[in-house]
């Protein structure tokens, strides 16, 4: 007998089972549905295996699925609207409003499931005992589902055939036991996600192959010295935001990582020569706030497909390699924030033509800024694309299971800030708090998509750009705190998205452009600047404010104003 599956489109001689039907209307009725995602159950078509999100086995009729995720249903379920479901296969519910009311505690369910998904569902706050029936399940996510206190031990062990466990976002606590690597798991890649929990203890034993390993954002500790015994296959690891210490492990299984997060730990020592060997695998590479030291490793050059690299607010010291530039063409993301590099920014990090967040801030680079930074194509485009390359790296298959794992942390808008859903319009440099000086490189005013530009705390001179108004997406811009010197420049009164600006404690004079924004922010941006004159600081010299209207007037052909102010001289 085939095992063939009808679902809502499909109609043909198939009918639904009598009693199924019965039952999915009666747990049709003890639910709102505002967006009648439910209208055909019910209506003029009696088979239900017909219905939107029913699914039938075209040989016995009976209901094996019910896939209703997203429908925007509210209600409480209970275990009488399944128990005339005997060969019910699939049951997902996630991300609708639904509390599940269990009135027994011993209910033993008439079906086997193969995938149970009941993300932002409510269960808690105890784990659903009836879940331990369930000897078949290949996928189980309760993620957001209010269950909280420690896991059953039955629940690691719970199927020789489980690939996918998602726990996160709950408040489960305590140790997590060995008896999450059963060898019954060894035969598949696993994805585990017990992410935004309060499990504690060091970190379990992993011994099969894993594609995704997402634990951060508990209250692990310990050594990462059991992350070497797990096959990675390409798959990802995130361990961020835990308490784990202690050197990264030189391992030969961390050659094959892909997405490598361990960010917001107290991780010491050297960044292991293992990250990048002959044959690397690694898209992502997050250590940013742990205690590293040392030179980053010469073997990331072998990195070629590296999209992301984040080692922020460590002890990194040396200068910047150039096969950053040369070798990581894919680099999207390049953060080298408070460490301690020196020397100067290599000319070949100009081949970065796909970056969209260069972060060098709070660093001991001195020498220029080189003017080649309008080789970077993904900062000249000033239209907002419908997609960016950081969004279509979101749509490859691994990354749909490890959302949190693609952000940044950038100084911004006078905050630190952590973006992630956001990133990919982010568009972003920050050289602040370095030794550069000399001019601000003119081919700055060339980066059209910009958003965000901090040259502050430098040793910077020479006037300001006049072509920066073609920065049309501007929306920050921080030059403070260097000896700049001149006017500010007429085009500044362009940027009509500027809404942060610093230009502190410089040496700029002349009026500031009246009849603009710049007029508007607090003159606390102008400071430290003795020869600025204008709104909103003391007023000019009646001669010089004149010129600098006629100049703006002209700039703008407004030949009515330009009447008045010539007639006034």
């Amino acid at each position: 007998m085939g095992c063939g599956v009808v679902s809502g489109s499909q109609v043909g001689e198939v009918r639904c089972i009598e009693r199924e039907r019965l039952a999915l209307l009666n747990f049709k009725q003890g639910l709102i549905d505002r967006n009648d995602n439910l209208s055909s159950w019910g209506g003029q078509e009696h088979n239900c295996c017909t219905w939107k999100g029913v699914s039938c086995n075209e040989n016995t009729f009976h209901v094996i699925g019910l896939q209703l995720s997203g429908y925007q249903l509210r209600g409480t379920v209970s275990e009488s609207y399944f128990l005339s479901h005997h060969r019910l296969k699939v049951l997902d519910f996630s991300f609708n409003s639904l509390v599940f009311n269990s009135t027994t505690i011993d209910w033993v369910p008439p079906f086997q499931l193969d995938v149970l998904k009941l993300a932002s569902c409510y269960l808690g706050p105890q784990f659903p005992k009836w879940l331990q029936t369930q000897s078949n399940v290949s996928q189980l996510d309760l993620s957001s589902t209010g269950i909280s206190g420690q896991v059953p031990k039955w629940l690691w062990d719970l199927s020789p055939r489980l690939q996918y466990l998602n726990l996160s976002h709950n408040q489960f606590s305590g140790r997590v036991p060995n008896l999450l690597v059963s060898s019954k798991l060894s035969a598949y890649p696993v994805i585990i996600d017990i992410s935004y929990n309060n499990f504690s203890g060091f970190l379990p034993l992993f011994h099969w192959e894993s594609a995704v390993l997402q634990l951060s954002n508990n209250m692990f500790q310990g050594s990462l010295s059991s992350i070497c015994r797990i096959d990675y296959g390409g798959g990802l690891l995130d361990l961020s935001y835990n308490r784990l210490s202690g050197p990264l492990p030189n391992c030969s299984s961390m050659e094959k990582i892909a997405v490598l997060n361990l960010e917001n730990n107290q991780i010491y020592g050297e960044i292991p020569h293992s990250l990048g060997q002959s044959e690397c695998w690694l898209q992502i590479l997050f250590v940013r706030n742990n205690n590293l030291s040392g030179e980053l490793p010469s073997n990331l050059k072998n990195c070629f497909i590296l999209g992301f690299l984040d080692v922020g607010g460590n002890q990194l010291t040396g200068n910047i390699p150039a096969y950053l530039g040369t070798n990581l063409p894919s680099l999207q993301v390049l953060s080298l924030r408070h460490n301690e590099f020196l020397g100067t920014i290599p000319p070949e990090v100009c081949y970065l033509t796909s970056i969209q967040v260069l972060d060098l801030s709070g660093n001991n680079i001195s020498g220029r800024i080189p003017g080649c930074f309008n080789n970077f194509t993904s900062l000249v485009q000033s239209e907002l694309p419908n997609s960016t390359t950081i969004d279509a790296f979101r749509a490859y298959p691994l990354h749909q299971y490890s959302s949190d794992v693609l952000s940044a942390l950038v100084y911004w808008r006078g905050k630190e800030e952590e973006y992630n859903n956001t990133l990919g319009f982010l568009k972003f440099i920050d050289l602040s708090d370095n030794r550069f000086v000399g001019n601000i490189p003119k081919e700055f005013s060339l980066l059209g998509g910009l958003i965000s530009l901090n040259l502050s705390r430098n040793h910077l001179s020479g006037n300001i750009d006049s072509g920066i108004g073609q920065m049309v997406m501007l929306e920050s811009l921080d030059l403070s705190r260097n000896q700049l010197s001149g006017e500010i420049p007429i085009g500044m009164a362009e940027l009509n998205y500027l809404a942060v600006l610093d230009l502190s404690n410089n040496n700029l004079s002349g009026s500031i452009p009246s009849g603009t924004q710049l007029q508007g922010f607090n003159a606390s941006v102008y400071a430290g600047n003795n020869g600025l004159c204008g709104p909103p600081l003391a007023p000019c010299h009646a001669p010089m404010a004149l010129f600098k209207q006629l100049m703006l007037i002209m700039s703008g052909k407004k030949t009515t104003n330009l009447i008045r102010v010539i007639t006034f001289l």
